[in-house]
């Protein structure tokens, strides 16, 4: 089963995904033991220890969707993206708040961040609608995967969670584009969120109001508080091409979850820009592995999905990136793999193994 298994999967996206987890690992272990340690008097090795359950974990399930056949996991997405539905609909009246949101449902053991896992499937069930055999002919289905988008949001900006809801609009946009719809529709669809977004600001200034702060202080430093962000760039600038040194940054210590959001920065300031440029080129070259295999493709559904896939992957990878570099506002992005917390890394385990299954050689199958 092994045999047939490493015989039809694309070895080289696997490895890069193996290399992406080992190196979340050994950069949690360096980002959070001062935080563990030093600032809340715990055992130096608490966050790391749990970041290793957490990535055991998803590895395992990134391993057995990769395995699923493909028939049956095309099957299981509906039910799936309706669970993981329910239970970002839940986030407002039982989720816990923390530091002003509300993003998270607590199990007891561990807090689960519904977004994270609801991200491969809305893509996956999108892609589904704009290829529904019924809806070949008709713009009917991109007005249902519209409505399906704007269903998402509207509990994510409830939370709030402005940058998830940028990462998913900009996916859905890139999903759609590939499915073949005239570019008048992506530019009706945007005018109709803009206009919306827009009116929400306007009608509910004491909720949003912090999302005028980040683009007014974005736009001009002197007028709000860019602390984070700056922080994040000098701490670049600082670490230069080679780094400090493990453990010798200071943003770690300055920036609250620096360990989730800006990790990028805090790699860049101890290890040097090589080392994020590296890591982005291994996000990059994923990309590359996953286009090239949709060259080959002749189910259309696969085709669209691992280019929906392969775009969520890359947005939210230069997202983080962005928000660390200073080229964006704040929106509190995680980088895939890397940035400490269970949902991120299950969420991230979730779209490998889904790209490994889709992205199989299907003729050894059929030997």
């Amino acid at each position: 089963m092994f045999f047939n298994y490493w015989r039809v999967i694309d070895k080289k996206i696997f490895f890069c995904f193996i290399i992406l987890f080992f190196l979340g690992l050994f950069f949690s272990f360096s980002s959070t033991s001062f935080l563990a340690g030093e600032r809340l008097n715990k055992d130096y090795y608490f966050f790391f220890s749990k970041h290793l359950i957490f990535a055991i974990f998803a590895l395992l399930i990134m391993v057995i969707i990769s395995t699923l056949d493909t028939i049956f996991l095309n099957k299981i997405i509906i039910p799936l993206f309706a669970i993981f539905f329910i239970f970002l609909a839940l986030v407002p009246f039982f989720g816990v708040e923390v530091k002003g949101a509300k993003r998270w449902l607590d199990f007891y053991y561990f807090r689960l961040q519904p977004i994270e896992l609801l991200k491969p499937f809305f893509i996956l069930t999108t892609v589904k609608i704009l290829t529904l055999e019924k809806f070949k002919s008709s713009r009917v289905k991109y007005i249902l995967s519209f409505l399906l988008l704007s269903s998402v949001i509207i509990l994510l900006i409830d939370q709030p969670d402005l940058g998830q809801s940028i990462l998913l609009a900009g996916s859905w946009v890139a999903t759609v584009f590939i499915s073949g719809v005239n570019l008048f529709y992506i530019f009706g669809f945007f005018l109709i969120f803009l206009i919306s977004f827009s009116s929400l600001l306007f009608l509910m200034p004491e909720k949003f109001s912090y999302i005028i702060e980040r683009l007014v202080s974005f736009v001009d430093p002197s007028k709000g508080d860019r602390f984070q962000s700056s922080s994040a760039l000098d701490a670049i600038k600082l670490g230069g091409l080679k780094g400090q040194g493990m453990g010798e940054g200071i943003l770690k210590d300055r920036v609250p979850e620096a360990h989730t959001d800006y990790i990028i920065a805090i790699i860049s300031e101890e290890y040097g820009s090589i080392i994020s440029i590296i890591i982005i080129s291994l996000f990059l070259y994923i990309s590359f592995r996953i286009i090239k295999n949709c060259v080959n493709q002749e189910d259309q559904l696969l085709k669209v999905s691992l280019c929906g896939l392969a775009s969520l992957l890359i947005f939210q990878t230069f997202i983080h990136v962005g928000v660390n570099t200073n080229l964006i506002p704040t929106t509190g992005m995680t980088l895939p793999f890397l940035s400490y917390g269970g949902s991120s890394l299950i969420g991230s385990a979730i779209l490998a193994g889904i790209i490994l299954n889709y992205t199989k050689n299907k003729s050894y199958l059929y030997d």
